[in-house]
Order: structure tokens, then C-alpha cells, then sequence
């Protein structure tokens, strides 16, 4: 059964322009259909075609191929969105993808495109749709963390690294771009019960070992993150900016 995003209306969100990248599956998607139900004008990235087409039909929200790590592409896919809606209000970093690694395995290639997967992209995205939220004197920029880095987790030192970097950039940015009215904040998911997560690694052992850890006994799902993501891109945050806001159940508490 899916979120009902219409219990909490923020009414600062509606004809707003709202992109998403990374918006065909998992977390992203289900932000797709948060803004959408809050009367968002959303447009959202994927390398994922068919996906991405499946999700717009059945939302109403615009879906633009691209390859997030193609910065260049990435470039024109941004100008075209704020050509197509007239502007570019609330912009949700959310691509991303964390690929299990043996830190013995990796080479110049793969930590590069790791790097590509999970920060490049933020920033670049970030330095697009800024300039025209400065002419406007406002905006709302989102990043995407995670508390593997807070953590330590093993196995993924490639995907860790990027995320720890996101919260340097995101204070950074949040200074620099704060004077033209820009609010840069970031949301830490913690273990996000995911199709992929589901398919590719979870165990009856592994959900038990989140929720023995966890403060909060259930398991968190995309809608948890969506849900932050609403506050931050409305103007109920317009306070906040600079700052991590952590949707963990408090798993890292531990």
C-alpha cells in the first residue's frame, strides 16, 4: 500500500518546479510521487528508459533520460527543465548507488565512476540550477547522504567516501549560496527497506541485526525519506539550511 501524501499538505509546494534525479525507482521514485501529490510540477532524471516512461504515465510528472554521470549531458537535461517549467524551485539530488566492493578489488577506473555515481553529479546539478534560483532570490537544494559513512561501513569504502564528502559540500554550499536566498540541506537515510536492498542482499539475519539496532522497532521504507524531503523543499523549513537531517530510527545511536 502506498503513502497517502495528502495527510500533511504543504501548500508552499504547489506549481512549484521540482527536479529529482535518480526518480525511476527506489527512494526517488517514491519523492516522484510525493511531489506529485502535493501539486508540485515534477520533472525527474534516470538512465533508466522504460522505468522512467512507466512512472511519468503513471504520475503525470516529466521524465528526462539521462546518464547523471555525463556531466555535460546532465548540463542540457537541467537547461531544458527550466526552459520547459519556466524555472527550477526545489532541486533533489537523489541518484546514487551503493555497490558492495573489496577494498583490495578496486582500481583507478571503478573508484572514479564511484565517485561519478554518488558526488560528482550533486555538485554539477547544484552549480546548474543555482544561477537562476539566485536571480529569482530563492530556492531549496537537496542532497542525499547516508550513514554508512557515519558508520564505517565496510565493504563499500568508494560509495562511503562520497557520501562523507556530501556533507562537507553541503555546508559549503550552504554558505556560499545562502546570500541569494538558496537553502542547501541534506538528508541522511539510514537502512531503507528498498526493492534493491529486498533483491540483492537482504536476510531474515541482516533485517533483524537493523532492527535490534535501531531505537525505533520497524523498518523504514522510502516513504520516510520522501516525507523529510517535502518539509525541506516547502517553506515550512525556511530556517534550515547547512544541516544533515538524519531519517535512521535512530540507528546511529549505536
Amino acid at each position: 500500500m502506498s503513502f497517502d501524501y495528502t495527510n500533511a499538505q504543504y501548500r508552499s509546494l504547489a506549481g512549484r518546479s521540482v527536479i529529482v534525479t535518480g526518480g525511476a525507482s527506489g527512494i526517488g521514485e517514491e519523492m516522484v510521487k510525493a511531489f506529485v501529490a502535493q501539486g508540485a510540477r515534477v520533472s525527474f532524471i534516470d538512465i533508466a528508459k522504460d522505468a522512467g516512461e512507466e512512472l511519468a504515465q503513471a504520475t503525470g510528472a516529466s521524465f528526462y533520460a539521462c546518464d547523471v554521470t555525463d556531466i555535460a549531458a546532465l548540463r542540457e537535461v537541467l537547461s531544458a527543465i527550466e526552459n520547459d517549467h519556466r524555472a527550477v524551485d526545489v532541486l533533489i539530488n537523489n541518484a546514487g548507488k551503493d555497490d558492495r566492493h573489496d577494498i583490495a578489488e578496486v582500481e583507478p577506473d571503478y573508484w572514479r565512476r564511484a565517485l561519478a555515481l554518488n558526488l560528482d553529479h550533486q555538485f554539477f546539478a547544484t552549480q546548474a540550477v543555482s544561477k537562476g534560483m539566485a536571480t529569482r532570490g530563492a530556492g531549496s537544494i537537496i542532497m542525499l547522504g547516508s550513514i554508512s559513512w557515519m558508520r564505517g561501513r565496510p565493504g563499500m569504502v568508494g560509495y562511503t567516501t562520497a557520501k562523507a564528502a556530501i556533507n562537507g559540500m553541503t555546508r559549503t554550499l550552504a554558505r556560499e549560496l545562502g546570500p541569494a536566498g538558496i537553502r542547501v540541506n541534506c538528508i541522511v537515510p539510514g537502512a531503507i527497506l528498498t526493492e534493491r536492498q529486498k533483491k540483492l542482499w537482504l536476510t531474515p539475519d541482516l533485517n533483524q541485526q537493523f532492527l535490534d539496532l535501531q531505537a525505533l522497532k520497524f523498518r523504514l521504507d522510502a516513504s520516510h525519506v520522501a516525507r523529510m524531503a517535502l518539509f525541506l523543499a516547502s517553506d515550512e523549513s525556511g530556517g534550515c539550511t547547512g544541516a544533515n537531517f538524519i531519517v535512521d530510527a535512530g540507528l546511529t545511536q549505536n
